[in-house]
């Protein structure tokens, strides 16, 4: 109760094989233009974050030793700040710069309305 991202088995996976090539890492939520609006993977710190950007998630993903941060623009926040998103991945390159781009797989974003008790829960 409370999380804003999650993610599935396959992502956890995929986030523990990238640890472990790559180093600690981080998602930005891309909001469009070359690489569609998809969750963009890199090393922690590769893509600068700063006031115009919201950390949503703190991702515990098993056998990581470090959490995994989730960014997202702020202005795509106002959007979206009544959805639950859960990073997946699936076969198929993206047209983006993510660590995940050379293994022939993408990570992608699946998303639900938060329920009144999560937005209860995430407001307290």
């Amino acid at each position: 109760m409370g999380a804003r991202v999650d993610v599935t088995p396959a992502a956890a996976e995929l986030i523990r094989s990238l640890r472990g090539r790559h180093g600690p890492l981080m998602f930005h939520q891309s909001g469009g233009c070359c690489d569609g609006s998809a969750p963009m993977c890199y090393l922690d710190g590769e893509f600068r974050t700063g006031k115009s950007d919201v950390l949503l998630e703190e991702l515990h993903v098993d056998g990581v030793a470090e959490p995994v941060s989730f960014w997202m623009s702020t202005a795509q926040f106002e959007t979206w700040r009544h959805t639950h998103l859960t990073v997946d991945v699936v076969k198929g390159r993206g047209s983006g710069f993510s660590l995940e781009a050379p293994d022939g797989v993408r990570f992608l974003i699946r998303s639900r309305l938060l329920t009144t008790d999560e937005l209860a829960a995430l407001a307290g």
